[in-house]
């Protein structure tokens, strides 16, 4: 728990609301985390998180664009392709998260200058 002021937020917490993350996206991005070892189709996603397939496309190409995971190529041999998902290392997960953190500072800085 981290105490700012009048308030206690859990890690997750600052996870969820600092990257804008759903129940889903978070459950997503915690298994693959936990799992960073193996690289993951979100239809295997789908069935070991039990959510709909589209959620948890959506969850992989939110976590993709905010740079918390890896999207892999991976070709077919008869023709075409597919994606699977990794984790990046906690150390790049917590520069990201780090850095909506100090863009929060920059803001609530400039907010007090206006003061």
């Amino acid at each position: 728990m981290i105490d700012f002021a009048c308030k206690k937020f859990d890690i997750n917490d600052i996870f969820k609301c600092g990257l804008g993350l759903t129940k889903a996206d978070f459950k997503v991005m915690e298994f693959l985390i936990k799992n960073h070892d193996k690289e993951w189709a979100t239809d295997k996603l789908s069935t070991k998180l039990n959510l709909n397939i589209s959620t948890v496309q959506r969850a992989v190409k939110k976590l993709h664009e905010q740079d918390i995971i890896d999207r892999i190529q991976k070709n077919l041999i008869s023709g075409g392709y597919f994606f699977v998902y990794q984790s990046k290392n906690k150390k790049t997960i917590s520069r990201v998260l780090m850095s909506v953190v100090h863009k929060w500072v920059s803001r609530v800085e400039d907010e007090l200058k206006d003061w």
